[in-house]
């Protein structure tokens, strides 16, 4: 539910700040959407039928690796000291997305089927990042919006396939409103990100989110965290500072 509220909410920001809507920014938006909403279904199917402690970390590793090797293959060069902080960053993905195997009673095998949704999860979620960085930057915030609308429909069409649409109401529908509004944020900043600097370093930065993850699961959740998470997260305090030196 939290697609459609972030679609209207997109629409309203687009059109206020204003911006050129031009056949490429509907293209790499549009491009964008179907990504995201691919790696969205085929990341939560893995995970629902797959070890979480191997489908999470192999996901965001390949969400890091993909719009690094295009930014590289792009003619992107950080400097040396950045490129150690990229290294440590890859590492960090790795420690702080690794979960507790969970109590479920029925084993999650890593199998095939599940190794082709983790890759196809990882390799949509960094795809991501490459397509929205070849939006003109004049549009402003209407590639958002564009691929807001591509993956809204993708994920209510999948949902309503799969027989798992329910509209929610109540909790649930005002915390769906919430999700929206990070979800604004979070899309906003991105593209900032990736409009100001280079595609390596910040989608490098930004897919170490799973810090963030696990930062509040310890404040607000009190959740306990295992050893490698806390050492994934001070290597993630290290890699920011390097990269930062890019």
């Amino acid at each position: 539910m939290s697609y459609p509220v972030s679609l209207v909410l997109l629409g309203v920001l687009a059109v206020a700040v204003g911006g050129t809507v031009t056949p490429a920014a509907v293209y790499w938006g549009a491009l964008c959407g179907v990504s995201l909403g691919l790696a969205v279904w085929w990341f939560y199917a893995a995970l629902g039928s797959g070890p979480i402690s191997v489908v999470s970390p192999l996901t965001a590793v390949l969400a890091a690796g993909v719009p690094l090797g295009a930014g590289l293959a792009l003619g992107e060069r950080p400097g040396a000291v950045a490129g150690i902080g990229v290294a440590l960053a890859l590492v960090a993905v790795i420690l702080v997305s690794r979960e507790a195997t969970d109590a479920d009673v029925r084993p999650h095998r890593f199998t095939r089927a599940v190794a082709w949704l983790t890759l196809g999860a990882g390799f949509g979620f960094g795809l991501n990042f490459v397509l929205i960085a070849q939006a003109p930057v004049e549009a402003r915030l209407w590639p958002l919006f564009f691929g807001r609308i591509t993956a809204t429909v993708l994920v209510l069409a999948v949902a309503g396939l799969t027989g798992n649409f329910s509209p929610p109401q109540g909790f649930p529908l005002r915390l769906a409103v919430g999700a929206a509004l990070l979800d604004v944020g979070a899309n906003i900043t991105m593209l900032l990100a990736l409009q100001s600097s280079m595609l390596s370093m910040a989608s490098v930065l930004m897919s170490l989110y799973p810090a963030a993850t696990v930062l509040l699961a310890i404040v607000v959740l009190r959740e306990r965290v295992t050893h490698w998470q806390v050492v994934g997260m001070v290597t993630a305090l290290a890699a920011v500072a390097l990269i930062s030196q890019y």
